[in-house]
């Protein structure tokens, strides 16, 4: 059941607003009291894992999903409360989604002038600025069948922002696009998106993709929002375990505070950061923060694998006393080789100590 929403104080902006939102299907609450806001100009990534209810949000702020509990604010004027509904249609919402809903019969152009209003001659230089600009003008009057999945996408992200819509949104735009293709188009969407002044929600799984794109990103679990932050923020300073591991990939060892304030792991002992005695911990460690510097106050690890990694090198280790594997991330003018003993110790910034998580 969705639960009643406190009292909910006017807020005008002149991006989107959601406040207080909760939505269930059935019994199951898959958005639980979500409050976010979105300013004009501004990108914010839904981040989290599948069923946490980011999607829903999206399609409550679209209009594609009726609301329960809360309200919606588009550019100041409120579109959703129990009770009231404008239409999808009516929000002044550009929406671009994964399967790119391009209508089959009609040519590009028609697809991004399909909706816009106003003189023939006025909405074709539209169109045809808008595709000179996402580099498909030659494509005008081509089916969507006859288009790359890359080229479709950009068809679709052109009729989202043909009517120049007060919100942007978007759901995993480019999942299915092959990784070379969607860093491309990712940028360009980027670009084009800046130079806008529509504020943007946009939904994806894919850490490095919120990372890149977003002003800040609002990482969701359970229908709640963990953290909100910048993505150097979140980086640096994440809430928990969860958010730690979202954004990266990451050695996770464990322990338990003693009397000095310190726990003892794999690698030795490690500040708790303030942690009570006694508390049974998760410490996270980035593979960055993992140093194999030579020092030699070190300690001796062996070298498993070695690889190149989309400018990093990867180096998977041993600790020879207890076996315990770890991952190192450098950028190593000359990587060790398989079978190398060298020296590593963690680095106290991308070290993080959090209470044992039992979910």
């Amino acid at each position: 059941m969705v639960p009643r929403s406190a009292p909910i104080r006017t807020v005008r902006m002149d991006g989107l607003s959601l406040e207080k939102v909760s939505h269930a299907f059935g019994d199951l609450l898959v958005v639980d009291d979500l409050s976010l806001s979105v300013a004009a100009g501004e990108i914010l990534c839904l981040l989290g894992p599948s069923g946490c209810g980011k999607t829903t949000s999206l399609r409550i702020a679209a209009g594609l999903e009726r609301i329960q509990a809360g309200r919606v604010v588009i550019a100041g004027r409120e579109v959703a409360r129990p009770g009231k509904d404008v239409a999808a249609e009516q929000r002044g919402v550009g929406m671009v989604f994964q399967d790119y809903a391009l209508f089959p019969h009609l040519s590009v152009r028609d697809n991004v002038a399909f909706g816009l209003r106003g003189p023939a001659a006025e909405k074709r230089r539209s169109v045809d600025e808008l595709l000179e600009r996402l580099d498909i003008a030659s494509h005008g009057d081509r089916f969507p069948h006859l288009l790359s999945g890359g080229e479709q996408q950009r068809v679709a992200l052109a009729r989202a922002l043909a009517p120049r819509p007060a919100v942007m949104l978007m759901d995993e735009p480019f999942a299915n696009l092959d990784v070379r293709l969607r860093d491309r188009i990712r940028d360009d969407t980027l670009n084009l998106l800046r130079q806008g002044s529509a504020a943007t929600l946009m939904v994806t799984h894919d850490p490095d993709e919120a990372m890149r794109m977003a002003d800040r990103i609002a990482i969701m679990r359970r229908g709640r929002i963990e953290q909100m932050g910048t993505p150097d923020d979140l980086y640096r300073h994440p809430a928990n375990k969860l958010i730690a591991e979202f954004l990266s990939e990451t050695n996770i060892l464990h322990g338990k505070v003693n009397e000095k304030g310190e726990v003892e792991t794999a690698l030795g002992p490690l500040a708790a950061n303030g942690l009570e005695s006694g508390l049974e911990v998760d410490i996270v460690l980035r593979p960055e923060a993992l140093v194999m510097d030579g020092e030699k106050g070190g300690l001796a690890a062996t070298v498993h694998t070695v690889r190149p990694l989309a400018g990093w090198t990867v180096v998977d280790l041993r600790l020879p006393a207890n076996g315990t594997a770890l991952r190192a991330r450098c950028t190593c003018e000359t990587p060790p080789s398989p079978g190398d003993t060298v020296r590593i110790h963690p680095d106290p910034a991308g070290t993080f100590v959090f209470p044992r998580d039992r979910h």
